[in-house]
């Protein structure tokens, strides 16, 4: 339209048609830099009291929680949580667009070298759930974890499969088709769910592996938490992954697990809390440590849990945003822990409270990458 209405005034070759056009390059240019330049320049909170966030889906619901609380009791601080999935949250982090990133996967010595300087925080854990969609069984599905690891492989699809009416023999199955739904986005409870998966079955390991995003044998994909919600929710036969909060605001019922002890357990805060209780000599070490499929001693664990870890650049540009950033963890990994609870995450221990103590204690400083792992006689970072 715009050539046209050019064309009309000035034919091509005249030196009216050229100017109009010079300056509607320049004018395009200068629109572009200074859109571009918008860009870069909101990398994060635009003034001391303005924290963007951005990451895991597995902590949305308690995050929006703390957010609230925190806002009530500081006025004028506002606080932008992006529920965007953990790799998401990671690169928002990377290119320096977020103040901090919140992953259910830490990243390890190779992969903190591509990042700017940070601390990994945990402050919060919860199990990661086998949700369904079978309304006619009257007591939770039971999973063994070689049969779980079935259905995710695709050997197993159909519900009246050999193996699940082994760990549900006193149970009428449909026989219908198992609809498996999957994360399609880089996600930290992927990362929790198939870490669990490659432990317990060597075809897993071998064929598809562990990571925030992997090849998935089989399934439809949905993105965030709240995709594969309602893929499971919208179709009879469907079995996904999610927080225990997501199923339970959709009243969708979860699968009880056996551990190692034999025991079939269902998802709860006091299961992940005795998750992590096995797991305390390895977590004093390097709280990097997956707390996934705990040994037989651990009777009442739930075996698919996780820690979630805030990441934080060390130095930010601005000093008086990251002592905001650093009262709002503080909150979260204390009075904050209480808030949990009541949302199904397991409350950190008190052990590990002093460890992120310990490492919000580095935020403002400049110098190398701070791992996760603390000398427990010190609590200074590697």
């Amino acid at each position: 339209m715009l050539s046209r209405l050019v064309d009309k005034r000035y034919p091509i070759g005249s030196s009216g048609y050229s100017g109009v056009l010079v300056s509607f390059v320049l004018v395009s240019l200068f629109a572009l830099v200074a859109c571009n330049t918008s860009r870069s320049s909101s990398t994060a909170g635009t003034s001391s009291n303005q924290i963007i966030g951005a990451g895991s889906t597995f902590i949305y619901p308690v995050m929006t929680r703390w957010i609230n609380a925190f806002q009530t009791t500081h006025p004028g601080v506002q606080i932008n949580y992006q529920s965007i999935g953990s790799g998401g949250g990671i690169q928002q982090l990377k290119k320096g667009l977020v103040d901090f990133g919140a992953s259910d996967a830490a990243l390890d010595d190779q992969q903190l070298k591509e990042m700017p300087p940070l601390v990994q925080i945990p402050e919060s854990a919860g199990p990661v759930c086998i949700t369904y969609n079978l309304p006619q069984l009257k007591s939770p599905l039971k999973l063994s974890a070689n049969t779980l690891a079935g259905i995710y492989l695709g050997t197993i699809n159909n519900w009246r499969d050999a193996a699940i009416k082994k760990d549900n023999p006193s149970v009428t199955l449909p026989n219908d088709a198992i609809v498996v739904a999957h994360r399609s986005d880089g996600s930290g409870t992927t990362n929790i769910f198939t870490n669990y998966l490659a432990k317990v079955s060597p075809e897993w390991a071998k064929k598809v592996g562990n990571g925030i995003a992997v090849k998935w044998p089989a399934g439809i994909g949905g993105k965030g938490s709240e995709g594969v919600t309602a893929v499971v929710k919208e179709t009879p036969g469907g079995i996904g992954y999610v927080e225990l909060t997501y199923a339970n605001e959709n009243n969708l019922p979860v699968a009880a697990i056996r551990n190692q002890s034999g025991h079939w357990i269902e998802p709860s805060a006091a299961a992940t809390t005795a998750t992590i209780n096995a797991f305390a000599d390895q977590l004093a070490k390097d709280v990097r440590e997956p707390i996934i499929d705990p040994p037989a001693s651990a009777k009442d664990a739930y075996p698919i849990a996780g820690l979630t870890f805030l990441l934080v650049p060390k130095q930010e540009k601005d000093p008086n945003r990251t002592n905001t950033l650093r009262q709002f963890i503080e909150y979260i990994v204390t009075q904050g822990q209480d808030t949990a609870e009541t949302l199904f995450y397991a409350k950190l221990p008190a052990s590990l409270q002093q460890q992120d103590q310990a490492l919000l204690s580095q935020l403002g400083t400049e110098g190398q990458h701070v791992h996760a792992q603390l000398k427990p006689a010190t609590g200074v970072t590697r």
